[in-house]
């Protein structure tokens, strides 16, 4: 069971629906059709995608800047499950590996009503730094979408939870779950 107090999580593909704001930013900007969510088998999606970097690297920096206008979503079931896990533990630790913060911020607080729940939002820039901000921060289990950033946690002593996605499936030791029903189920309110 996972103490609420002690767990922090990832952003993308765990609370925001990143790859589908992806894809759809690639459909309205760059008239790119037929690529399908579960076409994205790898972290490095110029490993997965026949796409140009230039247009990879377009639709990422929209989505760091917040300059798009398809509206991204939270992964179901995210801000009912934080906001339950706030009662218990408040401020909610994010620990996410975009290089600045930008909208997401306030991203966060029109997905959770933010007059109840309150987040610490700490932007890292690369994956490997997460482990050391969790210490910092007392926090033994990280719910993760990223494999190999689950295998560096567990290196240091940091239980990971890995939050399944189409780039995630290689076999692995972790506790997995399929959504924030499966992941509910797991925290000992």
């Amino acid at each position: 069971m996972i103490d609420p107090a002690k767990v922090a999580f990832d952003i993308d593909g765990v609370i925001a629906d990143t790859m589908s704001l992806f894809l759809e930013i690639v459909r309205q900007e760059f008239n790119i059709n037929g690529i399908a969510y579960e076409d994205i088998t790898c972290y490095k999606l110029v490993d997965c995608l026949d796409l140009d970097t230039e247009i990879i690297d377009a639709a990422v920096t929209k989505i760091l800047d917040g300059d798009y206008t398809a509206p991204l979503k939270p992964i179901a079931g995210a801000p009912e499950v934080l906001k339950r896990i706030s009662n218990y533990h408040n401020p909610i630790l994010l620990v996410t590996a975009r290089p600045y913060l930008g909208p997401i911020d306030e991203w966060l607080e029109t997905i959770f009503s933010m007059d109840t729940v309150a987040v610490d939002v700490v932007a890292t820039g690369t994956h490997e730094r997460k482990a050391k901000i969790l210490l910092e921060r007392n926090i033994s289990c990280f719910v993760e979408d990223r494999l190999e950033t689950c295998y560096a946690l567990h290196d240091v002593g940091i239980v990971p939870v890995l939050f399944k996605q189409p780039w995630n499936r290689e076999p692995h030791p972790f506790v997995e779950v399929d959504n924030w029903d499966e992941l509910e189920a797991l925290i000992e309110f």
